[in-house]
């Protein structure tokens, strides 16, 4: 943003390159790899001495619409100067204003941060693997014939498994929600369907 030299530039110069080539892919979808590479290298040697070829009519037609656009936009800056009693110190000023502004904007503030991690941490709490690991381990051995106890214990190993690392993660996130509202000053966390004003973004 704001680079001297660039005028009005999208810099989107790329994108037009790759999208001009995305209609090579009906015509080498089934072709061989031979002819896959021949179709991409010729599609893009065309680019090139095509570009090459209307560069002059380009730069001509740029130069015209900047000196267009300065003749304009000139006789506007100057307008406004008058109207809103401004000097060339003052467009500078603004400049550094909207740069510092917008580099600030870089990172979002720790507080902010903070309350986005608190929803993130909510999220978490109401999709605890804790209920589902109770409900398979309720239905662990719904599915195993009666008086085959390898398949009984192991049902059980794997269901005690899933239950003790499903409340472990469990408690983590309540420890983990309970430190950030202390850190916020929320008295009652937000729920599903409740009411979200506890959080103030």
């Amino acid at each position: 943003m704001y680079i001297d030299g660039t005028g009005h530039m999208e810099g989107e110069g790329c994108e037009h390159v790759f999208a001009s080539s995305n209609e090579l892919a009906q015509s080498t979808r089934h072709a061989s790899a031979f002819h896959q590479h021949q179709t991409i290298e010729e599609h893009f040697a065309f680019w090139d001495d095509n570009k090459y070829a209307c560069i002059k009519h380009f730069l001509r037609n740029h130069y015209r619409e900047a000196l267009t656009s300065i003749e304009t936009l000139t006789a506007e800056l100057s307008i406004l100067k008058d109207t809103l009693g401004l000097t060339d110190v003052d467009f500078i000023q603004f400049h550094s204003q909207e740069r510092l502004y917008l580099d600030n904007l870089k990172e979002p503030p720790p507080k902010e941060i903070l309350h986005i991690r608190y929803v993130q941490v909510l999220r978490e709490l109401a999709e605890s693997e804790w209920e589902l690991a109770r409900e398979a381990a309720n239905q662990a051995l719904t599915t195993i014939a009666a008086g085959d106890l390898s398949r009984i214990l192991a049902a059980l190993s794997q269901a005690r498994i899933r239950i003790d690392s499903g409340y472990a993660k469990l408690q983590n996130t309540e420890a983990l929600t309970a430190h950030m509202e202390i850190q916020l000053g929320i008295e009652e966390h937000w729920e599903i369907k409740g009411k979200v004003a506890a959080v103030q973004f």
